[in-house]
């Protein structure tokens, strides 16, 4: 740990940062499996998903590195390799064979409940050690992934 003149007991900082660097690794597997998507998908809906997907991709982006810059200014080292993403990510594997749309929209949407679930498990987490700001990045996150799961799923919810 990085010396701070945060006001979080170190523990409290090595405890978030424990929280802050499994979710790290959630995004950026979610990220890549956002941009296969992008790469990938076919069908009479592709350019609108194509744009969808690339826009969640940055969004994703962003989110990554805000979940970084928190775990570094709080004095610990963000582990954000693809190695170390693979290996503790709590996102299912994404199929390499998923080409339509529809399919698509229903494993990422999927995927983006998990990961919305898991980030207000962190709020819970980060508040009860007394990490308002943490808790509040994670309250954020939670609230723009619950916004594009719901841009995933009104693609599905079709009721012509």
């Amino acid at each position: 740990m990085y010396k701070t003149k945060i006001d979080l007991s170190e523990k409290t900082r090595r405890n978030v940062i424990v929280i802050l660097n499994e979710r790290l690794s959630d995004a950026i597997d979610l990220q890549s499996q956002v941009k296969q998507a992008h790469w990938n998908v076919k069908g009479p809906h592709f350019i609108a998903l194509h744009e969808l997907f690339d826009k969640i991709s940055d969004v994703m982006l962003e989110q990554i590195d805000e979940i970084a810059e928190r775990i570094t200014s709080l004095g610990g080292t963000a582990e954000g390799t693809v190695a170390v993403a693979a290996r503790r990510s709590k996102l299912k594997n994404y199929p390499l064979s998923i080409t339509s749309g529809r399919d698509h929209l229903l494993y990422l949407s999927t995927q983006l409940s998990v990961y919305g679930k898991s980030a207000r498990s962190a709020i819970e987490a980060t508040a009860e050690l007394a990490d308002a700001d943490t808790a509040d990045l994670f309250t954020q996150l939670s609230r723009e992934t619950d916004k594009y799961l719901w841009f995933l799923e009104a693609h599905l919810q079709d009721k012509a």
